[in-house]
């Protein structure tokens, strides 16, 4: 669990640090005369601004819980308790993460070069969901493996 965990810490730290600076580096740069961006009205670009924050929340989120499991105690109780859950909440918290990051690149992409041709959208959207896809595929049964063997009694709110 440990290694999972690192592995898992280390993507979502690269994808904070990108989601960062694509905040940072907004689409289409700056108005010099004001500083406010150049496509802030544009409705391509607000979904951008919207999923790159909900990506940063997310990863920063995942990365906090996969990080309580680096720091653990490692007792009995850690075990069978609250290192499954951690490692699911980050697991969740990283999917919903790197699907943002690429709903993020793609309104940044079509913001940039696609207002215009409108063509290029469809292009944008399917190759956004291969990496989406990916994920899900190559990660799902690690998660449906740890919710099915975590007891039931977790899931419930005290």
């Amino acid at each position: 669990m440990k290694k999972t965990a690192d592995s898992y810490t280390i993507t979502a730290t690269l994808i904070i640090t990108i989601v960062f600076a694509a905040a940072i580096t907004i689409p289409g740069g700056n108005n010099g005369d004001t500083g406010k961006a150049i496509y802030l009205t544009r409705p391509s670009f607000i979904v951008f601004a919207i999923s790159d924050a909900i990506s940063l929340f997310t990863s920063t989120t995942s990365l906090l819980s996969l990080l309580s499991i680096l720091t653990a105690r490692y007792c009995d109780e850690d075990f069978l308790y609250k290192l499954p859950k951690r490692l699911i909440d980050g697991l969740v918290m990283l999917f919903l993460s790197v699907t943002s990051l690429m709903v993020a690149f793609s309104t940044a992409l079509y913001t940039v070069s696609g207002q215009e041709n409108n063509w290029i959208l469809i292009p944008i959207a399917a190759l956004t969901c291969l990496p989406v896809a990916s994920f899900v595929t190559l990660q799902f049964p690690l998660l449906v493996e740890l919710i099915s063997s975590t007891p039931w009694y977790l899931w419930q709110t005290k």
